[in-house]
């Protein structure tokens, strides 16, 4: 489905965008090709991929903004997106238009200068889908190639848009096998003519895979799989029979193997080198994906291919054997920086599991790797091997471990941003824990929507106090890294974990948006706060900067979602900021001024009776925590995204077996009848009720006080 606005004004528009002369002829729409990426620094007013250039680096050599008079920006537009959820993507802008994503990867074409919408395109993703991925119907951005706009839709098709009128061009279908709950939250990446595209879903049992397609056609040209099939079949090629001997059994087989590559991609044009991070196995209890033998190659690891074959060429495991959803699809940045004393071609990831690694980029070989953030599970990363030394603090196989960071990590998707000029890395990192427990033997669910951990429910004590020393536990912070040294150079401290992504500038600033509904700037090399702006909602995504005619525009994509609200709002949404999905842009001398925020729901005054005895609740406390916390929160405390179950109303209660059944399925909400009896709804339900009562409480407690 596509809605079309003003397409008949589009080339007035880029001529008067573009400040064309007279006799000059007009740029069509989206004209990137591999010149014009590779030689993006030369052409710093447009963002024409996901990290600006090749290498990732999130930085512009834009500078009319600055240190100086950053005090000065104001906002110059914000556009409303269709659907108040996590807003993940980073905004292309090409010759004054911007393409850019919302949630069910709906794609928007806008005035860049004016936020007034050119065209939009709606892929139409089936509702249902939306309980078959892990952390909401996100998506983090387009790609844009020879005239087309390229997106992968959350139910798995990697779609070609005309990047004029927002008409398909193409469409493929990128799921193996559609009787697993695959994904896309990721953004395409386009090298030498071929769209890549990797798939989420590893905690629903899948096994991951990297696609490319030709740009032109939407024709297959390769696909790399990131852990290996069924070892009872031939392996794929060399570089899965070498992982192979590294997994043990077949119960993977079954189970997935995890290793998704749902984010990150970063390029070397010199070496003809693509990056790839790989995620978690699946499922996490590592006794149950290898009976808890060999490192399961390619899970949270970073890879070298080729662009053109997808051969493979190296690989580094970031943590091997991984059991805590330790990913390493977090945002990988390539830079040429001195290490002990000689300029080296590096790789640099912050990935979950809290170390910050220096890569030879050339080979893979681990130059440094020093923890960013406070870790447990590990001692050090040993140089010589590249391993980690684990410490047996977080080993939960036999008993339960707070592990630190947490399965959200120390950083995660977020993307930080280096600058060429400090020398520093940017990441919004966050201190996170959590007590993890390994089932008694695995369980796999036929229902789609069931994430299959291969551990006991998650838990968050209900007490006051206990919750608030676990709640003050889960901040954030800005940390300007230098990878050299493998220390802080400053940081910026944040109640919250989920901060948004980073943008740093040759004005010596650095930009980013918090989880407390801010947009902030800081000085690249000393970190002082010069500028700050209400954004009405969370932030996530990574803001960038760009030009159109004189003026220099700094742009937030703005909506709290994600897995932190899902399922730890009660953790993280500290500000308790509600979901508003808008883009916002900055300039100097703009005077505009955003609408009120969206108001907190309001408490239903209503009595509900609680018949449920205390043992029946600790059971529907597991009940829900296993099946419906992961949307609606731990303990049914909903973050700002999805409603808040406390606040259901008499006539709600009354049609909740309705809803747990497929009433609600063309929302979102799946259906649970095939492991659900009616008396397991009603226990959810009394649950519920004893959590509206507990809220109650302790609305009259804080008005007492």
């Amino acid at each position: 489905m596509k809605t079309l606005f003003l397409l008949a004004g589009l080339p007035l528009l880029l001529s008067t965008l573009h400040a064309a002369a007279a006799d000059s002829p007009l740029p069509a729409p989206a004209q990137v090709d591999a010149k014009r990426l590779t030689n993006a620094n030369l052409d710093p007013g447009n963002w024409m991929s996901h990290g600006r250039t090749y290498d990732e680096q999130r930085y512009s050599p834009l500078d009319a903004v600055n240190d100086k008079n950053v005090g000065q920006l104001g906002m110059a537009w914000t556009t409303r997106l269709d659907i108040d959820s996590g807003t993940e993507a980073t905004p292309i802008v090409v010759d004054g238009v911007m393409y850019t994503t919302g949630a069910f990867s709906i794609v928007y074409a806008m005035n860049a200068a004016t936020g007034e919408m050119l065209w939009k395109y709606d892929p139409e993703v089936p509702p249902e889908n939306l309980s078959q991925g892990c952390c909401g119907p996100v998506n983090r951005g387009v790609a844009v190639w020879n005239g087309k706009v390229y997106v992968g839709s959350f139910d798995g098709r990697l779609i070609a848009l005309d990047a004029a009128t927002g008409k398909v061009a193409w469409s493929v279908d990128t799921i193996i096998d559609r009787s697993k709950s695959y994904s896309i939250t990721g953004a395409p990446r386009i090298v030498k003519g071929k769209v890549l595209i990797g798939n989420g879903g590893a905690e629903f049992g899948v096994r991951g895979y990297v696609t490319a397609y030709d740009a032109e056609t939407g024709k297959e040209a390769w696909r790399f799989y990131t852990v290996p099939g069924d070892p009872k079949l031939p392996a794929e090629n060399p570089a899965m029979a070498m992982a192979l001997k590294t997994w043990t059994g077949d119960g993977w087989v079954k189970w997935g193997g995890g290793g998704t590559a749902w984010d990150s991609m970063a390029y070397d044009p010199d070496l003809d080198l693509l990056y790839i991070g790989t995620g978690n196995g699946s499922p996490w209890n590592y006794q149950f994906r290898s009976q808890g033998k060999g490192d399961n190659l390619f899970v949270s690891s970073i890879l070298a291919l080729r662009p053109d074959t997808g051969e493979y060429v190296w690989h580094y495991q970031v943590t091997p054997q991984d059991r805590w959803d330790y990913t390493a699809t977090q945002h990988i940045i390539l830079a040429d920086i001195k290490v002990d004393g000689q300029v080296r071609k590096v790789l640099m990831q912050a990935p979950k599991n809290g170390f910050f690694y220096v890569l030879d980029r050339t080979n893979g070989k681990l130059l440094s790797a020093k923890n960013y953030v406070p870790v447990n599970w590990a001692s050090e990363i040993d140089l010589k091997t590249g391993r980690p030394v684990l410490t047996g603090a977080a080993d939960y196989s036999k008993e339960p471990k707070v592990v630190q960071p947490s399965f959200l990590g120390g950083h995660n998707w977020h993307p930080m941003s280096y600058s060429p000029k400090t020398g520093y890395v940017y990441i919004p990192a966050q201190h996170t824990l959590a007590e993890l427990k390994a089932a008694k033997e695995p369980m796999f669910f036929p229902n789609k929507s069931v994430l299959n951990f291969g551990l006991d429910v998650p838990d968050l004590p209900e007490d006051p106090k206990t919750f608030k020393q676990i709640r003050d536990a889960w901040t954030g912070e800005l940390i300007a890294w230098d990878p050299v040294k493998q220390a802080p150079a400053w940081k910026q401290e944040y109640a919250s974990a989920g901060n948004g992504g980073t943008l740093s500038t040759a004005g010596n600033l650095v930009f980013q948006g918090t989880a407390d509904g801010r947009v902030v700037a800081y000085s690249a090399d000393k970190g002082e706060k010069l500028w700050e702006h209400r954004a009405n909602s969370g932030v996530m995504a990574g803001p960038i900067t760009y030009t159109v005619g004189k003026d220099q525009y700094v742009a937030f994509s703005v909506g709290w979602g994600g897995i932190l609200p899902l399922l730890t709002g009660s953790l993280t949404n500290k500000a308790k900021v509600q979901s508003e999905s808008r883009i916002i842009a900055f300039k100097l001398g703009a005077k505009g001024e955003l609408p009120p925020p969206k108001a907190a729901p309001v408490f239903p005054n209503v009595e509900l009776e609680l018949t449920a005895t205390p043992e029946q609740l600790v059971q529907a406390r597991n009940m829900f925590n296993g099946l419906c916390a992961g949307c609606h929160g731990l303990n049914a405390v909903a973050g700002g995204v999805v409603p808040d179950l406390r606040y259901l109303t008499r006539e709600k209660h009354q049609a909740f077996p309705a809803f747990v059944s497929g009433a609600l399925i063309y929302r979102g909400m799946p259906n649970f009848s095939d492991i659900l009896k009616p008396q397991d709804m009603e226990l959810i339900r009394q649950y519920l009720v004893k959590r509206t009562h507990d809220l109650q409480a302790d609305l009259k407690a804080n008005a007492a006080n």
